[in-house]
Parts: structure tokens; sequence; C-alpha cells
């Protein structure tokens, strides 16, 4: 199989679609299509259905895409380079401090090569992620993506849609400093808010308490949104609505920002997965779109593993640094590349 994609629901459930894909701009009636598309949007037919659908569990994974014999991926880390991040925190916290953006997510890829394996193998760790975490893939003969993610972009069927803010991250034992640490509560309300404006056009929004968000390795804040919509919406355009929230991507989401916010990704060589939109929409009518984070992506034997911090008037640059860190120490935990 040359090309596939997977994606898995946080209740294990899981499909597998096995090129070639045809490309729609909106996602079939009869469902079983997948969402792919980069962090800029840039593919006007993002939906994608493939030749064949398969229902997966973890232990029909390996069969399915002849992962018998595979080895795990042995990978030689390059230590990131401070100096571009260094300069984009700066830029991006006089920004803040002079109220010309609220929020901005620069993003730091480290750089790998494989040396031994076959990375689709890590697929396995993906079908075994903890029960609050999407799993998601797109494989292609020499390169692809995979990871799983804790953030959801939104689920919707018929005129019910929820979704999620997801920001503001601990290491697991801070519990006590973190729920009032003001920088992170900050963070995390922005992304609410922006949510909440960008969907009260559309129906009565309620909004659950902000929560705890513990997995791998890391503890988020969580608020859970829940819209009844005045009619039913096209998966299609919710998708532009809300992506990129200020979760990943910027605070005001104008013109301006935006350009300054791909310009950052393109000097810091981000890779277009990350903070996308990724999803499935099943048979059923439901559809679900997530966040592509906590992931890695590889072309050839060149490996990159991204991560991302919000930088708000509070930020410093040392924490910053360290919350990068846990991000992708988490990834490859999860990914069990790291003891």
């Amino acid at each position: 199989m040359t090309e596939f994609t997977l994606f898995r629901l946080p209740d294990g459930r899981a499909w597998l679609g096995e090129g070639p894909f045809t490309a729609l701009a909106a996602a079939p009636v009869a469902g079983g299509a997948f969402y792919i598309n980069d962090f800029d949007l840039s593919d006007p037919l993002p939906w994608k259905v493939p030749a064949k659908l398969h229902t997966i569990t973890a232990d029909s994974l390996a069969q399915k895409i002849h992962l018998n014999g595979a080895q795990t991926p042995q990978i030689n880390w390059a230590k990131p380079a401070t100096e571009w991040f260094k300069m984009a925190f700066r830029r991006i916290r006089r920004e803040v401090l002079a109220k010309r953006i609220e929020k901005m997510v620069p993003v730091l890829t480290e750089s790998g090569t494989l040396t031994s394996g076959d990375p689709r193998r890590l697929l396995e760790a993906i079908m075994k992620a903890p029960a609050n975490m999407w799993g998601y893939a797109h494989v292609k003969e020499s390169g692809g993506f995979l990871g799983a993610t804790p953030e959801l972009l939104f689920q919707v069927h018929g005129q019910d849609l929820e979704t999620m803010a997801l920001a503001g991250t601990a290491k697991p034992g801070n519990q006590d400093a973190f729920i009032t640490d003001v920088k992170e509560i900050e963070e995390h309300e922005i992304v609410v808010r922006y949510l909440t404006e960008q969907l009260q056009t559309m129906g009565a929004v309620s909004r659950q308490p902000r929560t705890l968000c513990q997995t791998s390795g890391l503890v988020h804040f969580q608020s859970r949104l829940n819209v009844k919509l005045h009619v039913a919406a096209d998966p299609a355009q919710l998708v532009p609505l809300l992506h990129p929230t200020p979760a990943v991507g910027c605070l005001p989401r104008n013109d301006a920002s935006i350009a300054r916010l791909r310009e950052y990704r393109q000097q810091l060589k981000v890779p277009g997965f990350f903070g996308a939109p990724f999803g499935f929409a099943e048979a059923d009518g439901t559809t679900h779109v997530i966040v592509a984070i906590r992931g890695i992506c590889w072309d050839g034997d060149t490996i990159s593993l991204p991560s991302g911090c919000g930088i708000v008037g509070g930020s410093a640059f040392d924490h910053e640094w360290r919350e990068l860190r846990l991000k992708r120490e988490a990834v490859l935990r999860l990914l069990a590349l790291q003891s």
C-alpha cells in the first residue's frame, strides 16, 4: 500500500483509507472521507475519498499496512538551534506589549536523521494512544506524517457542534501552581473568547467549566464548548471559520497577523501538517476534525518534530523554551521513541 490515511477516535474506533484517493471540495453525503490539508488551507479539494476503507483495530493494523518485519525507527536527533526562534519570540513579544497583537504561536522544529527502521511502525503507538487523544496519519511512499492529538477543532452532527479550547501547558506535578498561573489562564481564555465569538452567530454557545486535561506527560487547561446551530452546518465551511484558532495561530486573526504568522512559520521551517486541520466524515453524518499537533513527519530519511508555544504579555523566553522541550519529549514518549 503506497498511500494511506488513518484516523482514530478517543474511544478506539479507527478507519484506514487506502489510496488512490478521489479529491473533493466537500465531504460526500455517504461519508467515508478524510479531511487532509496544510496549515494554510492551500488545497481547495481537501476531502479525500479512499479507493478502499477499512475499519481497523490495534491488532489488525500491522497486517493491513504490511508492517510485518518492519523495525521500530532509530533516529539521530540534532540539537535545535535557538537563534531564529529567539528572534521570532522577541519580535512577537514586542508586538504583544505594544498591543498590536494579543497572541501568536511560533513553532520550533527539531530535526533528525532516520538511521534504520520504518516510521510506519509508529502507527502502532498511535493506535494505542491514551483515551483522550485522536490519532491521525497520512503516509505516502517516501514520506508522511502521524501523531496523536488532544485537541479537537470541532465535531458536528446535524445541528449539534462540539469544540474545545486547549491552551496552557504544564508538567504533571505542578498542578497547584498551574491552576492559578495568570499567564497560562490568559493564554487559555483568549482561545475560549475567540471560539465563542466565531460561533455565536451560528447558534447558542454554552461553555463547560475550565478543567485540567492530562495526557501524554503534559497537563493543559481545557474548556469544552457546545453549540446548538440554527441550521446544519457544512464542515467544509466550519474549517476556515475556526482555523487557525489562537491555540496554534494568532489573535487578532486579520490579514496582517496571519501574514506575519506565515512568515515566522516559513523562517522556522515548520512542516505544513503541524497545527493543520485533519478529519474524518463518518457514514452516519458525524464529522470529526482535529488539530494536528503532537506528531512527526518524514521525507525520506529526514525526520521533523515540531512544537509550538503561545506568546502573550506574560511570556518569558526560558519558560517557553522549556515548554517546547516538554512537548517534544511528550511526543517521543507517546511514540515509544523515548523512555
